[in-house]
């Protein structure tokens, strides 16, 4: 009997076990809550610091500019802040390099009037300074880019074209440039769809530096001949035309594929 007394009823370990697990799982519950809340506390913080990467990345790509006021012409800080933003694009995508190339465009408000890069701009790194003005028909303005004349008459042929809106883009791109550099080749032709289907082709002009008046007349020709998009200047590169700035550098970079697209075909041996 005094055994009996001396023995713990088993009852009472069971119930002091479901009480320590019932503690347990509150303390989980808790654990887990609180860890929910370091969490999204987390995630809160990520996100804000990730909108604030998100406005500076905004910044350097979009930088604000200055207008430019001119004699009888203001170019407004929107118009500036894409010569910056069209010249760094080119610079990435390889379009470019150091002072090469030039980004034109005729005025909206103004008709004849054309601003450009300088000749020394390093589009990657452009700036207000960089951006010179001149009129359609008159002397290029000083620092104007050494291909002033032959932007001069794309673009005028480009806004006879569209009714108005004009813009030019010269780049010097490495596998565009080394085709059209091919003895006795005319035309760049692409062999990719996409290109085929919305470029065409683009006609090859040689610089006829001695005779201005017909070279100038063979660009302009060969640019209707390339469906109003692109003209090649052998050893020159592309001048692509459009509407604005975006559209002439979105046919330059597909030509420039293009031709990447051609010379990658001929290395792996495949017939073109």
């Amino acid at each position: 009997m005094g055994n009996e007394v001396g023995k713990a009823d088993p009852t009472d370990s069971n119930d002091s076990d479901e009480s320590t697990v019932e503690e347990l799982e509150v303390e989980i519950k808790i654990s887990d809550s609180e860890r929910v809340k370091q969490l999204e506390s987390e995630v809160a913080r990520l996100r804000g610091g990730l909108a604030g990467a998100a406005e500076v990345i905004q910044e350097i790509e979009n930088p604000p500019m200055p207008p430019i006021v001119g004699e009888d012409f203001v170019i407004p800080d929107h118009l500036v802040s894409d010569f910056v933003r069209l010249g760094r694009q080119l610079h990435r995508e390889g379009l470019v390099k150091a002072s090469q190339g030039a980004v034109a465009i005729l005025d909206p408000d103004q008709p004849g009037l054309v601003h450009s890069t300088s000749k020394t701009c390093s589009l990657g790194q452009a700036t207000e300074l960089d951006i010179v003005s001149g009129r359609l028909g008159q002397d290029a303005p000083p620092g104007a880019p050494d291909e002033w004349r032959v932007i001069e008459i794309l673009i005028a042929a480009t806004s006879l074209h569209n009714g108005g809106p004009a813009a030019c883009i010269h780049v010097q791109p490495p596998y565009a440039t080394t085709v059209a550099m091919e003895k006795d080749r005319i035309v760049l032709q692409p062999i990719d769809h996409y290109c085929k289907e919305n470029l065409g082709k683009a006609v090859i002009v040689d610089p006829e530096l001695e005779d201005m008046d017909e070279y100038l007349r063979q660009v302009a020709e060969a640019l209707q001949q390339g469906n109003m998009k692109c003209v090649v200047i052998r050893g020159l590169g592309i001048f692509a035309v459009g509407r604005n700035f975006n559209e002439a550098w979105h046919w330059a970079a597909t030509l420039e594929h293009s031709m990447q697209v051609l010379l990658l075909a001929r290395q792996a041996g495949m017939k073109t």
